[in-house]
C-alpha cells in the first residue's frame, strides 16, 4: 500500500466506495488522516461500515466541518451532466476536490528513494481504445526482461493499493479520462496516448472536453517523455504542442497504417510490420504478422506504443520483439478462445463501441459476427465501411433490431440470446470463418459488465466444442 502523506491529522471525505474508494480510505488511514466515507448507494456504505470507517451523509449541513479535502471516485459525475451533489456542496464550502490518482502521485516518492542505484519510474498509459492491451504488454515486456513492474489504475489493482516500488522498480498506470479529469497532481515518467474516438461524450460535456481530461495527463505532468499516437487530429496536436521542434525526441510519434518521417522518434506498424525510425534512420524491424497475442492493425498500433514507451526506457528491440511473441493478450480483447474444425472463437466483449468493433472486424477475414447489446448513439451506422469480411451477423440484445436496420445488405439475423447467436453461428460456420463477438454495444440490457458477456460467449462455445 502507497500511505497517502501531507494530511497527517486531517479529516478527509471521500465519496464513492468501490475499488478505488476504498484503497483511498485505506491509504488515507495508513497516512495518519482521519477518513469520513460516503457512498449513495447502501451496498458501499456496508462494505465501508464493515472494515470500521466512520460513514457521514456528504450532502448534509455542516459535513465539511474541519475536513482538509474531498477524494472522489472516478465514475461519479464532477461536472457534467451534472455535478454530485457531495461534489457541489465541497465546491461551496471552499473544500479542494481530489482523487485516487492525483494521491498517488503526490505521495508516491519518499526519502528512501535517494537511496536507491534507479529510482523507481511511473508509465501512465490513456486513450480512448486499446490502453488496457497496451499497459498490459509494457507490463509484460518489462517482467519478460527481469525488470521488477506492477500494474495498476484502471487495470489490475487499484493505485494506492500497491506495493511501494522497490530499486529500479517501474509502475505502469492504465488511466481512463475519469480518473486524469480530476486528478491534481499527474507527474509520470513516461505518459501514452494511444488514440482518441468519440466516447464518454455526456461525461466530459462533448468531444473537446473528453480530449481536454486526456491531455491533462501531458499537460499538468510535463514528463520526460510522450510517446502519442498521431493517427487523429488532436494525437498530431498533443504531439506538436509537447515538442519544442522536429528533432525533439523527448515525443515519440506512434501510427497504426502510415509511414512517420522526419529527423525525431517515431514507431509505426505497416503491412504488419513495425519500424523504428530515429533521426530519419531505421534503427529496427519487428513482423507482427504472425504474433498470436497481438492481432489486426488496432492490436500493431498497441505493440507500437508499448515498443515506444519501453525503448523509452532502455530495452532493446530484440528484447521486446521476443516478449511480444510469448504475449497471450488480455481476457476479453480479440482474444482466441479456441479453434476446431478450422473455425476460429474470438471473445471481443470489451468492443463496447463502434470504433472498437470496426477494428476487430478489420482483423480477421470471413467473420461470423455476434453483435448487439445496448446500443451507443449512432448504433452501428459508422461501420457501413467495416463490414467487408463478415459473412453473416448474429443480433442480440437491446438493440438488435435496431442494428438489422443498419446492417444493409449484409446478412444477418436476430438471435437475441448469446445461447442462440452462438449455436446458430456454430451450426452455420465453415472452416476458415472466425466466430466474433465483438459487440459495439455496451452490456448493461442483459449482462453487468463486459467481463460476464465475454465470459458466457467463452462457457457457450466451449460447451458445445464439449471442452
Amino acid at each position: 500500500m502507497i500511505p497517502v502523506r501531507g494530511y497527517a491529522g486531517h479529516k478527509v471525505a471521500i465519496l464513492g466506495l468501490g475499488r478505488s474508494g476504498l484503497a483511498a480510505a485505506r491509504a488515507l488511514l495508513v497516512g495518519r488522516a482521519t477518513p469520513i466515507c460516503w457512498d449513495d448507494g447502501a451496498e458501499g456504505r456496508a462494505r465501508a461500515e464493515a472494515e470500521g470507517f466512520e460513514l457521514v451523509d456528504l450532502t448534509r449541513p455542516g459535513a465539511y466541518d474541519g475536513v482538509a479535502a474531498l477524494i472522489v471516485s472516478p465514475g461519479i459525475p464532477h461536472l457534467y451532466p451534472q455535478p454530485n451533489r457531495a461534489i457541489a456542496a465541497a465546491w461551496d464550502a471552499g473544500i479542494p476536490v481530489d482523487n485516487d490518482i492525483g494521491l498517488f502521485f503526490a505521495s508516491l516518492g519518499t526519502s528512501d528513494w535517494m537511496s536507491f542505484d534507479q529510482p523507481p519510474r511511473v508509465i501512465a498509459v490513456t486513450g480512448s481504445n486499446g490502453k488496457s492491451t497496451t499497459s498490459a504488454l509494457i507490463h509484460h515486456i518489462l517482467r519478460h526482461a527481469g525488470r521488477p513492474a506492477q500494474l495498476a489504475g484502471n487495470i489490475g489493482r487499484g493505485v494506492l493499493d500497491i506495493d511501494p516500488p522497490e530499486n529500479g522498480e517501474v509502475i505502469v498506470l492504465e488511466l481512463s479520462s475519469y480518473q486524469t479529469d480530476l486528478a491534481r497532481a499527474l507527474t509520470p515518467d513516461i505518459s501514452v496516448f494511444t488514440n482518441l474516438t468519440p466516447d464518454h461524450l455526456d461525461r466530459h460535456g462533448g468531444l473537446g472536453g473528453y480530449f481536454a481530461a486526456k491531455r491533462r495527463l501531458f499537460a499538468e505532468g510535463a514528463p520526460d517523455r510522450a510517446v502519442i499516437g498521431v493517427d487523429e487530429a488532436e494525437g498530431r496536436f498533443l504531439a506538436n504542442q509537447m515538442s519544442q521542434g522536429p528533432g525533439d525526441d523527448r515525443v515519440i510519434r506512434i501510427s497504426s497504417g502510415q509511414k512517420l518521417g522526419g529527423p525525431g522518434w517515431s514507431v509505426f506498424a505497416r503491412k504488419g510490420f513495425l519500424s523504428e525510425y530515429r533521426k530519419a534512420r531505421q534503427m529496427a524491424s519487428i513482423d507482427l504478422r504472425d504474433i498470436r497475442g497481438l492481432p489486426g492493425a488496432h492490436n500493431h498500433q498497441n505493440a507500437c506504443a508499448a515498443y515506444a514507451a519501453t525503448r523509452a526506457l532502455g530495452l532493446s528491440p530484440k528484447t521486446i520483439e521476443a516478449a511480444f511473441h510469448d504475449f497471450a493478450g488480455l481476457p476479453h480483447r480479440s482474444q482466441l478462445i479456441a479453434e476446431a474444425n478450422g473455425v476460429a472463437y474470438v471473445n471481443d466483449s470489451k468492443a463496447t463501441n463502434a470504433d472498437s468493433a470496426a477494428q476487430a472486424l478489420r482483423a480477421f477475414g470471413r467473420i461470423r459476427w455476434i453483435a448487439g447489446g445496448l446500443g451507443k448513439d449512432g448504433g452501428i451506422a459508422s461501420l457501413a465501411d467495416a463490414l467487408g469480411n463478415v459473412t453473416k451477423a448474429y443480433l442480440i440484445g437491446h438493440s438488435a433490431r435496431e442494428f438489422a436496420l443498419q446492417l444493409g445488405d449484409t446478412p444477418h439475423q436476430i438471435s437475441e440470446t448469446m445461447e442462440q447467436a452462438v449455436a446458430d453461428a456454430m451450426a452455420e460456420a465453415e472452416p476458415g470463418d472466425t466466430v466474433l463477438l465483438a459487440p459495439a454495444a455496451a452490456s448493461f440490457d442483459q449482462y453487468p459488465d463486459f467481463e460476464k458477456r465475454g465470459e458466457h460467449f467463452t462457457a457457450e462455445v466451449q460447451a458445445r466444442l464439449g471442452s
